[in-house]
Parts: structure tokens; sequence; C-alpha cells
């Protein structure tokens, strides 16, 4: 992910074909180590690509995964026309906000970072 990371950076930063080079500069500018496996292989599979093509086909397949079971009980009674429980609509965004202090919680106690 730090690769694929550096990479659009490199992009958004205009240089349109980062070398690897680039890259490790970039990973070493934040301390990160850079696999050069990983590098190369992500350079031969974007080389003569668009990156804004390359997003837009990502997510097209990322809107193909199923993302969990909550939303589809509370879309049925909103197809059918019958409104949506509102206790059940509070509990849902009660369950939403302890997930959001789970997951910093959970970051904090594994150490994970972006460049790590």
């Amino acid at each position: 992910m730090k690769v694929v990371a550096a990479y659009l950076l490199a992009v958004l930063g205009g240089n349109t074909s980062p070398s690897a080079d680039d890259l490790k500069n970039i990973l070493g500018s934040v301390g990160a180590e850079a696999d050069d496996d990983r590098i190369e292989l992500l350079l031969s599979e974007v080389k003569g690509k668009d990156i804004t093509e390359l997003i837009a086909a990502g997510r097209e397949k990322l809107a193909s995964v199923p993302t969990g079971g909550g939303a589809a009980a509370f879309a049925a009674p909103a197809a059918a026309g019958a409104p949506a429980p509102a206790p059940a609509a509070a509990a849902e965004s009660k369950k939403e906000e302890k997930v959001e202090e789970n997951e910093d919680s959970d970051d904090d106690i594994i150490g994970l970072s972006l460049f790590d």
C-alpha cells in the first residue's frame, strides 16, 4: 500500500511517469523502507496507463464488493414505502459512533500507519 501511495503522490506532484528512484525517494523521505520487488511490480502494472482510468476501473470493481448486512435491513422497508422505525435508526447511529471509536483505538494498539 505504501508503494501505491508513493506512486500517487508522485503523480499528483506532476510526475506523470514516476521511476523506481522517485518512489524510493518519496518513501525514504518519511522513513519507510522501499521494497524493490513491489515497486517494480507496481511500475510494470501501471506502465503506459492513465492514472485516472486506473482509479475509475478500481472504483467500478469496488462497487461490486458487498459492504455488510445492516444497510439491506433498512433499505427494504424504505423501498416498500413503510417508514423506518426511529429507535432502530438511533441505535444504528450509536453503533456507527462506537465503531469509529474502536477503529482509532485499534490503530493505536497495533501501531499501524500508512507507511509501516
